[in-house]
This record gives structure tokens, C-alpha cells and sequence, in this order.
């Protein structure tokens, strides 16, 4: 018992999504006995469901976030566990498989109303006993209610986007963490340079702005305005890859982080928003576009700097015709932008 209240008082401490997942596998590993046990998201792509680890704990192991090794794969499609995928299309609570070597897996989707994009998974060597399974479903239970308030705390009401308090936070991360790679890449006196795999892949901070938002709401009234930044919303879920990140930053405006990409990619991947924004039929109000400015994330520039250079780019691709996406950096290489130096002073709000 004493236990047991130990994981919820740590569970309920923390404001962060990615502690919040550390602390309920640590639980469940714990109290379950289990040889393993997983977060697992579940995220729909142009309508597949695909299951992607995201943490992990394994017993005698501490317990830790997963990276995607294949940046650009939205993970495993959920044909490939059966058991849970019956699970999810009929709405239940848990799902039940024991494999060839008589090991147990039990998937427990988090359901947020008809929704879950979140699932616990939990491998045992033997059968989960009814106080097992009690205890489990008591955890669940706690984990499912607090994702879901900072969830509340952390979204635009509107558009279901991270906010922008949600942004300033996962920016800062992002830099602390750039920061810390650089170090870990800094090579002793003498030794010869080799090439690293972080010199091709970035991080990528992306401004996004609906153009001539101002006309829409103008001549259809907010309520199609609106409908116009909720659509919007939705086509940058769909476009963007399962571990970029898409905040709503403010009025028409919305920011996204694309997570290890190199410059192609992140090209290919923001062009393809662009373009699905331009050929969607928007009710009543038609033909949208949106215009972008994006920059790589330096790990040696205050927050203001980088989402300031976003905005530069933005601002030349709004001035020279809209409807595109232009780089920070192409811009100042070929003269069409100059840098402007930045001020250590500035506070980031």
C-alpha cells in the first residue's frame, strides 16, 4: 500500500507530459511485477492507425523516454498486434495476448471519450491476477485523469493545438537538449573530425500565417473564420509528422517544431502543408492559403532570435506574393534578407 501510494503522489506531482508517462510505467512495472511495460502513442496517418513506443521500462532498468528511429516513419501499423487492434475498433478497455513462449501482453488504451491516442502496454511471464488487474485499472484510472487536465492546460480551446504557453516550454526543451548534443559532439584536442550524423539533421522552428485572414472574417463573419482556423489546424496535424510539434500561437498564426530533419526534408514536408492548404475547399469561404517562414533551431540563440528569424522569413514571403515557404538562411545567402544583430537583453514573451 505504502507503495502504491508513493507512485500516485509522484504521479500527481508533476506538470509534464513526458514525467507523467516515466512515473506510470515505474508504477505498473513495479506493482505488476512485469518484465516490461510501455507508453505507447497511437496516431493516425491519412487514416491508418500506427502504434509508436515513446517510453519504456524494463525490469532492473530504469525507466526512459524512446526516440523514433526512423524520424520519418509514424511507427509500427496496428495490424501488426492484432489483439489490440480488435481492442481499439470495439472500444474496450483492455486487450489480452499470450504469444508462443507464454509471455502475457496487456494493452490498456487510455480513452479520452471516443478517442485514444495513447496506450499501456504491460508484458508479464505469467497470467495477471484479479488484485493485479485491479491495482492496474486503479493506475490507469489516475493516469487517464490527469493526462487529461494537463491536456486542458496545455491546448488552444479552439483549434485543439498546444498553446502558446505549451510552445515557450517545448522550445526551451529543445534548445536545452541541442545544447547538450553539441557538447556531447565536441571532440578532445588532436583528435581528427569526423562526421557526425547531427550535421545533416536539425531541429526546425516554422511559422505559419493564413493570408488575408483579415478579408475572410470581413466578408463571411468570425463563425466562418473560425471554421477556416480549425480546418487549418486539422491540415497541420495531418500534414506534419507524429513527433513534430503544432502550436497555435495567436490569432491566425501557428508555429510547429519539426524534430530531426534535414533541409530537404523539411522542405518537402512544409511545402506538402502549403499545398494541401491551397488545393482543400474551404465551406463557403473557398480558396485559403497560407504563408511560412522557417529557420533552423541554433542551440546558441535565445528563443526571441530564433522565432524572431521565422517571422523575417515570414514577412518576405507575405511581402513577395504569399502562398509560399521561404528559409531564414537561403534568404540571407542570396541577399534578399539582411540579418539583423540580436539584442542579449531581449525577453522572450
Amino acid at each position: 500500500m505504502d507503495s502504491l501510494l508513493k507512485h500516485m503522489v509522484d504521479m500527481t506531482g508533476h506538470r509534464d507530459h513526458t514525467m507523467l508517462d516515466i512515473s506510470v510505467i515505474s508504477a505498473v512495472q513495479e506493482l505488476a511485477g512485469a518484465s516490461r511495460a510501455r507508453v505507447l502513442t497511437l496516431a493516425s496517418v491519412r487514416g491508418q492507425l500506427y502504434v509508436r513506443s515513446r517510453a519504456v521500462i524494463s525490469a532492473g532498468k530504469p525507466a526512459r523516454m524512446e526516440e523514433n528511429p526512423d524520424p520519418a516513419s509514424p511507427g509500427e501499423p496496428i495490424g501488426n498486434f492484432p489483439a489490440l487492434a480488435a481492442c481499439i475498433a470495439r472500444h474496450e478497455s483492455s486487450a489480452d495476448q499470450m504469444d508462443a513462449e507464454g509471455r502475457h501482453t496487456l494493452w490498456l488504451p487510455i480513452w479520452l471519450g471516443d478517442k485514444a491516442d495513447t496506450c499501456l502496454e504491460i508484458v508479464n511471464p505469467t497470467p495477471y491476477t484479479a488484485d493485479t488487474i485491479h491495482v492496474i485499472g486503479g493506475i490507469v484510472s489516475v493516469y487517464r485523469n490527469f493526462q487529461n487536465l494537463l491536456d486542458y492546460s496545455e491546448r488552444d480551446s479552439l483549434t485543439g493545438l498546444l498553446n502558446r504557453k505549451t510552445f515557450d516550454d517545448q522550445l526551451a526543451k529543445m534548445l536545452q537538449a541541442s545544447s547538450t548534443e553539441q557538447d556531447s559532439l565536441t571532440l578532445p584536442p588532436g583528435e581528427p573530425e569526423r562526421r557526425q550524423h547531427s550535421e545533416e539533421e536539425k531541429q526546425w522552428l516554422a511559422v505559419v500565417d493564413v493570408d488575408h485572414f483579415k478579408h475572410v472574417n470581413d466578408k463571411f463573419g468570425h463563425l466562418y473564420g473560425d471554421e477556416v482556423l480549425i480546418l487549418i489546424a486539422n491540415l497541420l496535424t495531418s500534414s506534419f509528422r507524429a513527433q513534430d510539434r503544432v502550436f497555435r500561437f495567436g490569432g491566425e498564426e501557428f508555429v510547429v517544431l519539426l524534430r530531426s530533419s534535414t533541409l530537404a526534408n523539411a522542405k518537402k514536408i512544409i511545402d506538402r502543408f502549403r499545398m494541401n492548404v491551397e488545393q482543400h475547399d474551404f465551406p463557403q469561404v473557398g480558396k485559403v492559403t497560407v504563408s511560412v517562414g522557417f529557420v533552423a533551431i541554433s542551440a546558441y540563440e535565445p528563443p526571441v532570435v530564433v522565432l524572431g528569424r521565422a517571422d523575417q522569413a515570414l514577412y518576405y514571403a507575405k511581402s513577395h506574393g504569399r502562398n509560399m515557404a521561404c528559409h531564414y538562411d537561403e534568404l540571407v545567402s542570396g541577399g534578399l534578407l539582411q540579418t539583423v544583430e540580436s539584442n542579449d537583453t531581449a525577453e522572450f514573451f
